[in-house]
Formats: structure tokens, C-alpha cells, sequence
């Protein structure tokens, strides 16, 4: 790795933190700017990068500094919204294998991988630690269709800002 190899990744994972404090407080997983940095990471880094970027920004937090929207600590892993996180990883990972030819779509495709890591997280955390099971419906109403709007929203923002500058950089 180069030197700017190093500068994107870092620059990268502290743009996912700065986006987990641009948030609106919600029911059960806050509504964040982290999947707009995190599809950005995607599509501006190489793959290698953009999952190192992800891999950095969860150890900062792991360790303990509060870089998460509720805090950091190794104990954040028992949080339901810790499946989120893990899934930046694989969302990066397929954003950076198909963006040359589905910039957008991988975007799409990438945050759908979140949900899903994050829903099945979300309820093996839940019935865990607190023995607590959830009707699909609700499951599928709180944990993805809410936040749906905004991600696509936010995939296409970071399309646009993709296909408008990556000839420059």
C-alpha cells in the first residue's frame, strides 16, 4: 500500500464516523448518514480500500473510541444494530466488484446486503438476550422499509457524485 492508499482509507473511515453523528434518533436503529459514506467508500476506493476503510472505522470504534451512533466499546457488538455495521463490509465488497458496469445497481444491491445482515443480527441479538421474537411484518416494516427512502436516496446521490468525478480523480 502507498501512500494514498493509506490517506482514502483513512479519510474514508472517518467520513462513516462523522456520518454516524449526522443522525436522526430512532425507534430501534437510528437513521444515519453512514450508508451515504459508506456506498461513497464503495465507489471511490478499490475494493481492497473500501473494505479496509469499513475494517478500520469498526476496529476504532471496537476499541473504544465512540465512533459508532451509540458509542464504541467491544460491547457494542451486543447492540441490535451491530449487523448494520458488519454489513458495510460486504456492501463495500460488491459495490467495488461491479462498479465499472453497475455503479448504481451494486449501490442498491450493496445496502440490501446491510438489511439483510443487519435484520438477521438485529434478531439473533434480540432473541439472545432478551428471548424476544418479532412478527415478520413488523421486522420488515422497523428495519428496512423505513429506511429505504433515504438509502436509495442516498445511493443515488453518491451515483451522481461518482460519475461527476471519477474521470477527475
Amino acid at each position: 500500500m502507498n501512500t494514498k492508499s493509506l490517506i482514502n482509507i483513512s479519510m474514508f473511515a472517518s467520513l462513516i464516523a462523522v456520518g454516524a453523528f449526522i443522525k436522526i434518533p430512532f425507534f430501534i436503529v437510528p437513521i444515519t448518514l453512514q450508508t451515504l459514506f459508506v456506498v461513497l467508500s464503495g465507489l471511490f476506493l478499490k475494493k481492497d480500500e473500501a473494505i479496509m476503510s469499513v475494517i478500520l472505522y469498526l476496529f476504532v470504534g471496537l476499541i473504544g473510541f465512540p465512533v459508532f451512533s451509540r458509542g464504541g466499546g467491544l460491547t457494542y457488538i451486543f447492540q441490535p444494530s451491530f449487523g448494520y455495521l458488519i454489513g458495510f463490509i460486504f456492501c463495500v465488497f460488491i459495490i467495488g466488484k461491479y462498479k465499472d458496469k453497475y455503479a448504481f445497481i451494486s449501490s442498491l444491491i450493496g445496502i440490501g446486503f446491510i438489511y439483510i445482515i443487519g435484520c438477521l443480527y438485529f434478531i439473533f441479538i434480540q432473541y439472545i438476550n432478551l428471548g424476544k421474537v418479532y412478527e415478520v411484518g413488523w421486522l420488515f416494516y422497523n428495519l428496512f422499509i423505513i429506511f429505504l427512502p433515504g438509502d436509495i436516496i442516498s445511493c443515488y446521490v453518491a451515483y451522481i457524485a461518482y460519475k461527476r468525478i471519477k474521470n477527475v480523480i
